[in-house]
Order: C-alpha cells, then sequence, then structure tokens
C-alpha cells in the first residue's frame, strides 16, 4: 500500500477517526486505525465494539492495500507534520509516513484480527445538522454522568412523523427538545435511546456539514449517522427509559421572566460563595429577583436583578450548578420561571423578546430544600 495526501486533509480524517479510540480498549487490535487504500478513495476506521467512525478521502494511490496501526501515535504524527503532501507506504512490517524531510516508521497490527465494521442501517430520513446539534447541546445538560446508571446517560430521541424530540434527565432535572425532521417514511413512530456521548461527538463533528442522515431500522440495536462522506454508527442503549414526559406541568400559576444574559453571570457570581452542596436562593418579588448564597458567619453574597413577576411572591433554592447549567443553554434574550408550588420543580423556557413566544426547549430542576 502507498499513497499521498495533503496534511491538513489526512489530519483532519485521522484526528476525527481517532475520537472514537476508546482509552481502554478491549483488545490490542481496537487502538488501531484501520487504513484501506483502493479505487481512488482511501478509508480510514475506527471500532471498539460499540461506536465505529469511517470516512472516505481522496488521495493519490500508487499501490492498494490495508493496514492497521495505533491510532494515536498516528494522529500525533501527522498533527505534527509540515503543511505539505504526506505519504503514507507500506514496507514489510511497518508503515512509513514521509512529509518533506520528516520520516517516521510506525509498527503494524494483524489486520486479519480486526473486527469487521458493523454496516450501516438504512436510511430513516434527514435531519438540518445545525438544528440537530443545537438540540443535543440543550438537552445533554441534563442526561447523568454516572455510568452505575447506564440508562440515565442515554438520550431518549422519539420520532412520531416529522417531530423529533429529545428527552434527558439525571433524577434531579429534566430536559426536552423537539424539531422537525424529514422521515422516509412519513408513519415513523419509534424511540431510540442513544447514548449522551455519541450525540455530543456527532453534534460536535457531523453538525456543522449541513444535512444529517439518521440510520436505524425496526429491531436493529444500531444507530448510525453520515454527512458529507464520514459515517458513524453505536449500539444503542438497552433497557426502559422513565416515563418523564408526563413530570413537565400542563400549567402553573406562578410565571418570573428575567433577562437570561444578566442572570447567568449574577447567578455565577453570587454562587462563588456557595460551599460544597449548598444552595442558592431566589427570592422572586414584584420588579425584581434577589439572589443570595452563603451564610453570615463566612462567606456570602447577594444580588438583585429587574424580574417581571406574574403571581404571588415565591422562594426557592437550587443547586447552583443545575441552574448555571440549565441556564447555559436557554436560547431566548429572556428566561421564564414557572412554578406551582415551593417544594414541586420549577420548569425554565426561553421567551422571545419581541413577540414573547415561549420557546419549545424545556428545562425542569428540583429546588432543594429551604431550611
Amino acid at each position: 500500500m502507498k499513497f499521498t495526501v495533503e496534511r491538513d486533509i489526512l489530519t483532519d480524517a485521522v484526528s476525527w477517526t481517532a475520537r472514537s479510540l476508546s482509552p481502554r480498549p478491549p483488545v490490542p487490535v481496537l487502538s488501531g486505525l484501520l487504513i484501506t487504500a483502493e479505487a481512488g478513495l482511501v478509508s480510514i476506521a475506527s471500532f471498539d465494539y460499540e461506536t465505529s467512525a469511517r470516512l472516505d478521502i481522496e488521495a493519490d494511490i500508487e499501490t492498494e492495500g490495508q493496514v492497521l496501526v495505533s491510532g494515536r501515535l498516528l494522529n500525533d504524527i501527522v498533527r505534527s507534520l509540515p503543511a505539505a503532501p504526506v505519504t503514507l507506504e507500506l514496507d514489510g512490517g511497518k508503515v512509513l509516513v514521509t512529509c518533506k524531510s520528516s520520516r517516521f516508521s510506525l509498527a503494524t497490527m494483524p489486520v486479519g484480527e480486526y473486527p469487521a465494521l458493523p454496516e450501516l442501517p438504512e436510511v430513516a430520513g434527514t435531519v438540518d445538522g445545525a438544528a440537530f446539534a443545537h438540540a443535543v447541546h440543550q438537552v445533554t445538560v441534563a442526561a447523568s454522568k454516572d455510568d452505575t446508571l447506564p440508562i440515565l446517560t442515554a438520550v431518549k430521541v422519539e420520532i412520531e412523523g416529522d417531530t423529533m424530540t429529545f428527552l434527558a434527565t439525571d433524577r434531579y432535572r429534566l430536559a426536552m427538545k423537539e424539531i422537525t425532521w424529514t422521515p422516509a417514511d412519513p408513519s415513523v413512530s419509534t424511540s431510540l435511546l442513544v447514548k449522551a456521548r455519541t450525540l455530543t461527538e456527532v453534534a460536535k463533528s457531523l453538525g456543522g456539514a449541513g444535512s444529517l442522515e439518521l440510520r436505524f431500522a425496526e429491531g436493529v440495536d444500531l444507530v448510525g449517522f453520515a454527512s458529507a462522506g464520514r459515517r458513524t454508527t453505536s449500539v444503542l442503549v438497552d433497557g426502559e427509559y422513565p416515563k418523564i414526559r408526563s413530570l413537565f406541568p400542563e400549567s402553573s400559576p406562578i410565571h418570573a421572566t428575567v433577562d437570561t444574559a444578566a442572570l447567568v453571570e449574577a447567578s455565577r457570581r453570587v454562587a462563588l460563595v456557595a460551599e460544597r452542596n449548598s444552595a442558592l436562593r431566589m427570592v422572586f418579588s414584584a420588579g425584581s429577583v434577589t439572589l443570595d448564597a452563603g451564610t453570615g458567619d463566612d462567606a456570602s453574597a447577594n444580588e438583585e436583578l429587574p424580574c417581571t413577576l406574574d403571581g404571588e411572591e415565591i422562594t426557592v433554592a437550587f443547586n447552583p450548578s443545575y441552574l448555571s447549567e440549565g441556564l447555559s443553554v436557554v436560547d431566548q434574550p429572556q428566561v421564564r420561571f414557572s412554578f406551582t408550588t415551593t417544594p414541586k420543580p420549577a420548569l425554565l423556557t426561553g421567551v422571545a423578546e419581541k413577540d414573547g413566544a415561549v420557546s419549545d426547549y424545556r428545562y425542569l430542576v428540583m429546588p432543594v430544600r429551604l431550611t
């Protein structure tokens, strides 16, 4: 095998596929990147039995062939090369990487021991990559980071016709976002449990490439994403996801609207004095909301912001991180807090400045008990 390609193209391809490499691969060969040169295209792929990534790049192929080399080492090497064409050549049991006067020799791994990459399911539909990425960014903040409860590290993607709904929870907050997509079958009705980190990676790497293909099929425990010559698959999470849709309140008697950017900054400042596991308190009254944290015996802080209150005054407290993370993904100039009673979860939604329309992103967060 021997081919030549521009450094920037190779670097981008290797770094993208190397992202899917497991830090602790179950078998040594899965730490490698499978490089195949044939028919004028070079394919670079990674796989860890759960997630796969593959892309094709055009290259000047002198000799077709296939090699398996350490992905992380190759990634480090190509990123360090000068801006010039790079040649990869199989020479016996070594892969030679040459760029100008730079020359590296890498050991190969046995291609025959590398497992077959999973086949992509049929195309189920397409979605705007930017809209998909934005929805993923908003919802994954509520997904659990605790691997002891794998089901909560997933995002539930519900699909009904041309509506796609993302749902996530870690038991202390919930997030929901709806977007439209173009299904191959307009009558499709299904749901998928996809790892939050998989969706995050897809959003980062494929979200900016325009149209994004979603691939899944009934009875297949695999979901695929494809865009601009890049394809990735992930095994679906198995289990029964909590029925969290019903937890979002139908109506609330108390609404408070605050400038989003001002509240984000104020909550971050006040939270500086909140000790671990302590709360940030918010007092909503006519015309203002007061934030405070800390105690008089130690460090404390408070700040007051303008607020529009519809309903009776209310005092609530939140985990500062949960509040900050929810506010950070509200994509409207104003944020509306909707309350039922003090002990009940608060619903955060974005409010458009011009017409007061409420956004379709919803973030429900449990309050901290006031003492």
